[in-house]
């Protein structure tokens, strides 16, 4: 499918979803006339990006005038499409900052919602036959070939509407029909997007980089670096950053407030890692962007991390393995490797996660820690479950950490990454690996340990 094509099917179904008519309808505000009534100025979509992707969250909607939590409730608006659980007022369009009264009113949508979800599937059968391909059935492909993510991430809008409200006799705020017209992104939007032109290889990289809001270059700050998988592999930069919690995680507000630090999360055009245990450039090109940032910004390069899932994870092996003083510590997210290649790694601080229902990462990570055990690396294993609470893998990785070895392999039980009713078929005991992987905040925290 060319990418008007593809932009023309997001088009359409974005549009059925929501249930929209004529755009001109859509484009304006309508209201009756009142001398004392509170009008709407802007309304705009909130997106937030969960384990399985990004999703539409919320609109927040502005007005001309500060409007009390005690005048609204949910039964006062509907959003096409969409069921509203929650009305608020906001001293900003951050639903995080709830106020008693203000000018931003956020109108909160259930995340459960068919239609929350962003992703949109873009039929194979419609691909032309010189057009790069995704993911097949047979695996990602070979290093270094151009593949192109069958997901395409769609923008939100929808049409909003709320019924005339009675401000305790202080005016009104009048019957109104919005139309979204802009979309915040939250903390996707906190990122660069650049591109990294590699003298040493050639390469040209897109990437996305977070620098923390704080930042001071007079303190020494580490980094993070996430690569996706091969099923998000795309030229749209920020694939990696919807895609899951891969990277956005490490810059919320909760992981900054206690372990600040930059983010890099690359996004890949072509297959980096395969299945044969072989990388493309980009392995040396990645490594030369790092380098270079430890220049640009006050970053740490004793206090380096890598991460990936999937191809990225494989990524991040291979990585170790070429430079195994480079990086701190890894978190390996359902990947796998030749273990007969594994050796130089033995030393490193490793936390590797995978599922007992992943075909090729579980064997795999069974043939990788019996070897680096081989090597003398003492390894700390346990079974856990993906449907935990967070205080459950707290006290999980308590019991984990406790046997104090540098490299942890935990495997998730045998049908426990699978939410109820869902399919189990295929690679999606693979893929929901990361679905959870990522949420588990006490291996977040465990990357940046200093281990000297």
């Amino acid at each position: 499918m060319s990418t008007s094509s593809r932009q023309s099917f997001l088009i359409n179904r974005r549009t059925f979803i929501l249930g929209l008519t004529t755009a001109g309808a859509l484009a304006t505000l309508s209201a009756p006339s009142f001398a004392n009534a509170i009008s709407v100025e802007s309304a705009e979509a909130i997106t937030k990006v969960y384990g399985d992707g990004i999703r539409f969250v919320a609109v927040a909607v502005t007005y001309s005038a500060s409007i009390p939590a005690s005048a609204l409730s949910a039964e006062q608006f509907s959003v096409s499409g969409r069921t509203v659980t929650e009305v608020y007022p906001s001293v900003s369009t951050d639903p995080a900052d709830r106020s008693e009264a203000g000018r931003v009113v956020i109108v909160a949508l259930s995340v459960d919602d068919a239609d929350a979800s962003l992703a949109v599937k873009a039929p194979r059968e419609e691909q032309k036959p010189d057009e790069p391909q995704g993911k097949g059935p047979g695996g990602p492909g070979k290093a270094g070939e151009a593949s192109i993510s069958d997901t395409i991430w769609a923008e939100p809008q929808a049409l909003l509407s709320q019924g005339e409200t009675q401000l305790n006799g202080k005016g009104i705020i009048a019957a109104t029909s919005v139309q979204t017209s802009s979309v915040i992104n939250l903390i996707v939007d906190d990122f660069q997007q650049l591109e990294w032109h590699d003298p040493e290889t050639g390469d040209v990289l897109a990437y996305n980089l977070y620098v923390p809001k704080a930042y001071d270059p007079s303190k020494s700050y580490p980094l993070v670096n996430f690569m996706h998988d091969a099923g998000a592999t795309s030229n749209d930069v920020f694939a990696t950053l919807k895609q899951g919690l891969g990277a956005i995680v490490w810059a919320s507000p909760e992981d900054q407030e206690e372990r600040p630090c930059f983010v890099l999360a690359p996004q890949y055009a072509e297959i980096i890692a395969d299945d044969e245990s072989k990388t493309s450039s980009m392995l040396d090109t990645t490594i030369n962007l790092i380098k270079a940032l430890t220049k640009q910004y006050s970053i740490d390069s004793s206090r380096l991390y890598t991460t990936g899932q999937s191809g990225g994870g494989m990524m991040s092996i291979a990585m170790n393995i070429k430079y195994p003083d480079f990086f701190a510590a890894s978190f390996l997210v359902a990947c796998q490797w030749d273990a007969s290649l594994v050796a130089p790694m033995a030393g490193n601080r490793l936390f590797i996660l995978v599922s007992q229902d992943d075909s090729k990462a579980f064997p795999g990570q069974n043939a990788i820690t019996e070897a680096l055990e081989t090597e003398g690396a003492p390894i700390a294993r346990a079974e856990w479950d993906g449907q935990w609470t967070a205080e459950q893998f707290r006290f999980a990785f308590d019991a984990l950490d406790a046997q104090g070895a540098r490299i942890n392999y935990v495997t998730f039980a045998k049908g426990s990454v699978f939410n109820e009713g869902e399919s189990t078929e295929g690679a999606s005991g693979h893929r929901n690996t990361w679905r959870v992987a990522y949420s588990i905040e006490p291996i977040r925290a465990w990357l940046f340990r200093d281990a000297s």
